[in-house]
C-alpha cells in the first residue's frame, strides 16, 4: 500500500487560514478533540505583531470553526506560574473527564513546556511547568500508565534547535517529574534525518501506542517537515515496537509548500471516529491548518509493512 492511499487529504484544505481571527498573521499547529456531541479546539494564533497566542475555537462536525478573537485567559493559585506572550503548538489529552493541554510556553531562559486543564473549555487552570527550559512537543497519554502520568517531550534550545530526540518520563501527580526514558530520535532516513518531535496524543491500540510523530531534515532551501508514526509498547512505551521508514504525509499541496515557513507539514491533533476512521489534523507552512483521514487498521497495517 503506498502512502498516499493510506491518509486522504480533506478537498476543501486548509479548513483554517488566518480569516479566522482577525488580527491573526496565521493560525498552525493547534489541538483539536471531541467534546461532547462536538468539536473544540486550542489554536495557535500568530498575531500580526507576532505574538504567538493560544485561542479557544468551537465546532459541530470538527471542519467548519468559530475562534474566539481573544487570547485565552488561565487561571493559576500561583502568580508565578504564567503563559508568556510566545504560546504555541498546543496539545490536547483527554484523561477520563479532564482535558489537559500542553505547549510550548516560552520563558526568558528559553521555550519550556506550559501544562492547564479544563473540564468545560470555559475555564482552564494553569498548572506548574513540568518541564524546565528548553523543552517543546509535549504531549500526554490519554490514560495512567503503571498508576502515573506520562509525558513525551523533546529536549530543545532557544533557537530552531538543528537536533531533536523524543523522551519519555511520568509524575504521580502532575508535579513531580521522573523516570526520564530516551525513546527514539533521528535516524538515517532522509525526511527524518535531522530531528523528530511527538504530535498529538497517543491513541492506544491492541498493536501498542500509536504516536504520529514529525521529521525533520534540512534542504538547501532550509527545514523540511513531514509525518511518520510509530507503535510503542503498552507497558513500557519508552520502548518502540515499529517505526516508519516512509513518511506517511509529505509537503506536497501548495498551502503545505507555501507560507511563512514553505515545506511544513506538522501534526498536531488525532481523532478517532467510531467507524475506525482516525482524522489527523496538522499545521501547514506555518500559515494554516488541515486534515488528512484515514482508516486505523490502514494505518497500523502500513506502520508495519513499511518500518526501519
Amino acid at each position: 500500500m503506498a502512502n498516499e492511499f493510506v491518509f486522504k487529504r480533506y478537498p476543501n484544505n486548509p479548513i483554517i487560514t488566518p480569516k479566522h481571527v482577525p488580527r491573526a498573521n496565521s493560525i498552525h499547529n493547534s489541538a483539536i478533540v471531541k467534546f461532547k456531541n462536538e468539536f473544540r479546539g486550542i489554536f495557535r494564533v500568530d498575531e500580526i505583531d507576532m505574538k504567538y497566542t493560544l485561542h479557544l475555537g468551537r465546532s459541530k462536525d470538527g471542519i467548519e470553526w468559530e475562534i474566539e478573537p481573544e487570547p485565552i485567559k488561565m487561571k493559576s493559585l500561583d502568580p508565578e506560574v504564567y503563559v508568556t506572550n510566545q504560546s504555541y503548538d498546543p496539545r490536547i489529552t483527554q484523561i477520563e473527564d479532564t482535558y489537559y493541554i500542553v505547549w510550548c510556553n516560552s520563558t526568558p531562559q528559553g521555550p519550556a513546556l506550559g501544562l492547564a486543564y479544563t473540564k468545560d473549555f470555559e475555564e482552564f487552570i494553569q498548572l506548574e511547568n513540568p518541564m524546565p527550559p528548553c523543552n517543546r512537543n509535549g504531549v500526554l497519554f490519554p490514560k495512567k500508565i503503571n498508576n502515573k502520568y506520562a509525558l513525551l517531550y523533546r529536549p530543545s534550545d532557544r533557537g530552531h534547535t538543528p537536533f531533536g530526540d523524543i523522551f519519555y518520563c511520568e509524575s504521580p501527580d502532575l508535579i513531580h517529574w521522573g523516570h526520564h526514558r530516551f525513546v527514539m530520535g533521528p535516524i538515517n532516513v532522509v525526511w527524518q534525518s535531522l530531528k523528530i518531535g511527538a504530535g498529538p496524543a497517543p491513541i492506544e491500540t491492541k498493536e501498542g501506542w500509536l504516536l504520529f510523530y514529525h521529521g525533520v531534515w534540512q534542504s538547501c532551501n532550509g527545514y523540511l517537515y513531514y509525518m511518520g508514526a510509530a507503535l510503542l509498547d503498552l507497558e513500557k512505551p519508552w520502548k518502540v515496537i515499529y517505526r516508519t521508514r516512509d513518511y506517511l504525509l509529505a509537503p506536497t499541496e501548495w498551502y503545505e509548500r507555501v507560507g511563512d515557513v514553505p515545506n511544513v507539514v506538522f501534526p498536531s491533533a488525532a481523532v478517532v471516529f467510531e467507524d475506525g476512521t482516525v482524522r489527523i489534523y496538522y499545521g501547514c507552512a506555518d500559515t494554516y491548518v488541515s486534515m488528512a483521514e484515514a482508516k486505523l487498521s490502514d494505518v497500523l497495517d502500513f506502520i508495519k509493512k513499511h518500518s526501519v
